[in-house]
């Protein structure tokens, strides 16, 4: 530790910051496949509007149909695998040019970066924005993943800001 540079401590903490993203990212595939019925019935009930108030008023942007919220769910479920596999060549990246010139640690920020704006995409896009504004999901007393989208939105942005400083040397 006596060796420890603060630029080898700023490179190994952004290996950190993206292995703890990537584990989210593990954690949540597997929860998507193995408890498959549980996670759908959230899609389902948000999709289809059928807790909001106003049905009336936004019932028409309302999905209904089981087999497009199946496939919805299965986009979902595919952007997250897609984030997560970056987020873990990103990490791999990273950590095999630990003692690479700044330079080269700088161009294997390109997978991490990749995985971090796909995460930010299911997240801020897919939850935030058209869950949000478009589904109503806030209105939904029990079926609102609001508050949760924004908390992942909360370590996930600003890791992307970090990583992508060129800072080390």
């Amino acid at each position: 530790m006596n060796n420890l540079t603060t630029n080898q401590t700023i490179r190994i903490s952004k290996i950190a910051l993206m292995s703890f993203i990537s584990f989210f990212g593990l954690l949540m595939m597997y929860s998507n496949l193995a408890d498959y019925p549980t996670n759908y019935e959230y899609v389902a009930h948000i999709l289809s509007m059928d807790t909001t108030s106003d049905q009336s008023k936004y019932g028409l942007r309302a999905i209904t149909s089981p087999m497009l919220q199946h496939r919805i769910y299965w986009i979902i479920i595919t952007l997250e695998v897609i984030y997560t596999l970056l987020c873990l060549m990103g990490t791999y990246q990273l950590y095999r040019n630990l003692s690479a010139s700044a330079d080269d640690f700088h161009e294997a920020k390109k997978y991490a970066l990749m995985g971090l704006l796909v995460a930010i995409f299911v997240y801020y896009i897919c939850i935030q924005v058209v869950g949000v504004e478009w589904f109503n999901m806030d209105q939904s007393d029990v079926w609102n993943y609001d508050e949760w989208a924004q908390k992942i939105l909360s370590f996930t942005s600003p890791t992307l800001i970090y990583i992508s400083l060129r800072t080390e040397e």
